[in-house]
């Protein structure tokens, strides 16, 4: 049985998440730079080939309905569109806080799709499975992307956008935050101005390891969610500049040089996820893909 094991899932983070405008199809308009950070789910792969065609069994962890879930998505999406002649065994181990806005489902469906794209001798290059993962969700292109982007559009439209090499803490609080509620709040900033991708170049070169910008639905998790203010607070006594990433409710910070990592993180709450981890300059399974 073929199999590809131990396949690496990073989260991302939202370096800033600005809401510039609306698409035509009602969609927010977006611009942001997502990093991929070392904190990660881990993919099980194996071929079951000789199966009845379609068939996806899902192990390992799993925090909802198996249908729903993005990895088994992402394998009946592929096998739609390739239709191997088998099926595949998916078994995931979550690591990534679920409702974090660090994109942990995102991450193991691009996962699935570059594990079994290698698995399946398939071919597909970077652009085509980043077309496919359009259809799973907006961050999913960016995984399969591969590096620190620059996104725009819904945040399917990626430049490479270079970051310093940095640490960051992240803290996600143990809390939900309802992102469908914060695109539809009214109080959201829907009219943030647009910048080109030199002018966020610029400001990082300038004010580095201050963060660029803001995220515009900050404001709106933290009138949702008391754990969302509790962590900035939490941040800012320890000296740090917090940003929340994505739609929350994970809240993260760049660390000075020298910081005692195993400290900062034991002055929060023992029931929250809290980490020390470094931006990566690119995802792990990067070289599967041609472009």
């Amino acid at each position: 049985m073929k199999s590809a094991l131990g396949l690496p899932a990073p989260a991302k983070l939202n370096v800033f998440l600005h809401v510039t405008g609306r698409l035509p199809d009602g969609r927010h308009a977006l611009e942001s730079v997502f990093t991929l950070i070392d904190w990660s789910d881990e993919i099980d792969l194996w071929d079951l080939s000789g199966t009845a065609p379609g068939r996806v069994e899902r192990t390992g962890d799993l925090l909802c309905d198996a249908e729903k879930d993005l990895a088994v998505r992402a394998a009946r999406l592929l096998m739609a569109e390739r239709k191997p002649r088998g099926g595949v065994r998916i078994r995931v181990k979550k690591r990534i806080p679920a409702g974090a806005g660090m994109g942990g489902g995102s991450s193991d469906a691009a996962t699935v799709l570059m594990g079994l794209n290698r698995l399946w001798n398939l071919g597909l290059t970077r652009g085509e499975l980043m077309k496919l993962g359009e259809r799973l969700g907006a961050d999913v292109p960016f995984f399969i992307f591969g590096r620190t982007a620059f996104a725009e559009g819904f945040g399917e439209k990626l430049r490479p956008f270079d970051l310093p090499a940095s640490r960051y803490l992240v803290a996600w609080p143990a809390a939900h935050v309802p992102t469908g509620e914060i695109f539809a709040a009214p109080n959201l900033t829907r009219d943030t101005p647009s910048h080109t991708i030199a002018f966020f170049s610029d400001l990082v070169r300038k004010t580095w390891p201050a963060l660029p910008g803001r995220n515009d639905l900050e404001p709106v998790a933290e009138a949702f969610s008391e754990a969302v203010r509790h962590a900035k607070t939490m941040f800012a006594s320890a000296g740090l500049d917090p940003r929340m990433t994505g739609s929350g409710s994970a809240v993260f910070a760049v660390l000075p040089e020298r910081s005692d990592v195993d400290a900062l993180a034991a002055s929060f709450p023992g029931d929250w996820a809290v980490r020390g981890v470094s931006g990566m300059a690119k995802h792990p399974l990067s070289d599967w893909l041609t472009d």
